[in-house]
């Protein structure tokens, strides 16, 4: 039973993730793939927290926190880079 559970949650987890690459690769403007890429860098780490629960461990942890900031960051940066090209208000 397990084994078909994880093999459902494995086929889940790599259709999205293909889903949210093609987003990436056609777009079709800046925001669309800023948001694919929030998707994926989600499927990651919902696969990895998944991973950590099936194999009862926490040695994935930092990898989820980095791949969070980094989530964070590139979310921020692309915000702001949209502003500016948009010809959002200046500091």
């Amino acid at each position: 039973m397990t084994t078909v559970l994880i093999i459902v949650i494995s086929a889940v987890f790599g259709v999205s993730a293909l889903l949210t690459v093609w987003r990436i690769i056609i777009g079709p403007s800046i925001l669309d793939r800023a948001v694919a890429s929030d998707v994926l860098l989600t499927l990651l780490i919902c696969a990895l927290g998944a991973e950590m629960a099936i194999n009862h461990h926490t040695r994935s942890l930092p990898v989820l926190l980095i791949v969070a900031a980094v989530g964070v960051f590139g979310s921020v940066s692309i915000a702001r880079f949209v502003a500016r090209r948009d010809g959002g208000a200046e500091r």
